[in-house]
């Protein structure tokens, strides 16, 4: 475990180095989260019919989900062992004395939580001083908030793990991760609150894994799901992450029984 750990450690330490990358982010983070807002108060401004969400609740939604964004970039695949599957050194990879699944989860959930410490804080900051991020619901709401957010970034590791093992097979993975963004985009939240879908998708999207990310967290802590049905939402992400984990460790032992390294 102390392994694991240490990898973790130091690509966390490495990762938080690129402070000038996070304030690019954040910039552009800040900007299309102020235009998303625009949209969707014009929208509440220009109906008259009941919605399942609050002008106010998707106000916070919104910027939950910008502050959080990194924590779904579950297609950004990670550079370095790009590049080993790329060249062949990936084989220096398969002879390190660890276990190979957790080495790579250990990389990317440090990829996943050092960019979201540098962007998180000062988004949540400027939000809520001046553009409209209210602060929990209530004190019971916030500890959902943290415990869904553990769940997202846990869950996202699962899935970003299970793309880099299968750069096995399709050895970029641009081809997969490319499909795969656009339907995280939607399915998550980012692009339209999914209490907003119509009603005939609810059951679909309630069973995929990928509310998972940010809807869930968004919404518990802007009291639009109750803190009381945090631990069932919670074991959901945990279910969805251990079948996904199940399914990268199946894929990687039957990729590394057939692994081929520069035709040898």
């Amino acid at each position: 475990m102390r392994a694991y750990w240490a990898i973790l450690s130091a690509r966390f330490r490495l990762l938080l180095q690129y402070r000038a990358a996070a304030a690019a982010g954040f910039g552009t983070q800040l900007f299309w989260g102020l235009i998303r807002i625009m949209i969707f108060q014009a929208f509440y401004r220009s109906t008259t019919a009941p919605q399942p969400m609050s002008c106010e609740q998707v106000v916070d939604y919104v910027w939950l989900g910008q502050a959080t964004f990194i924590i779904t970039l579950v297609w950004s695949l990670d550079l370095e062992i790009q590049t080993m599957v790329r060249s062949g050194t990936v084989v220096y990879e398969l002879l390190r004395p660890v276990d190979l699944y957790a080495l790579w989860f250990a990389r990317t959930l440090a990829l996943r939580t050092a960019p979201a410490v540098l962007r998180a804080l000062p988004m949540l900051i400027v939000a809520g001083l001046f553009f409209g991020l209210r602060a929990p619901a209530s004190l019971a709401s916030g500890a959902a908030w943290l415990l869904a957010t553990l769940g997202a970034v846990l869950l996202s590791c699962a899935m970003g793990t299970l793309f880099t093992v299968s750069m096995m097979w399709t050895i970029a993975g641009e081809g997969l991760t490319q499909l795969v963004g656009g339907m995280c985009f939607i399915l998550s939240g980012l692009v339209i609150p999914l209490p907003l879908f119509p009603d005939w998708a609810q059951w679909v999207l309630n069973v995929l894994p990928f509310r998972g990310l940010m809807d869930v967290p968004a919404r518990l802590y802007s009291g639009n799901l109750p803190a009381s049905h945090a631990l069932p939402l919670f074991a959901h992400q945990m279910a969805w992450t251990l079948a996904l984990i199940a399914l990268g460790r199946w894929l990687l032992a039957r990729g590394t029984r057939r692994l081929v390294v520069q035709g040898g």
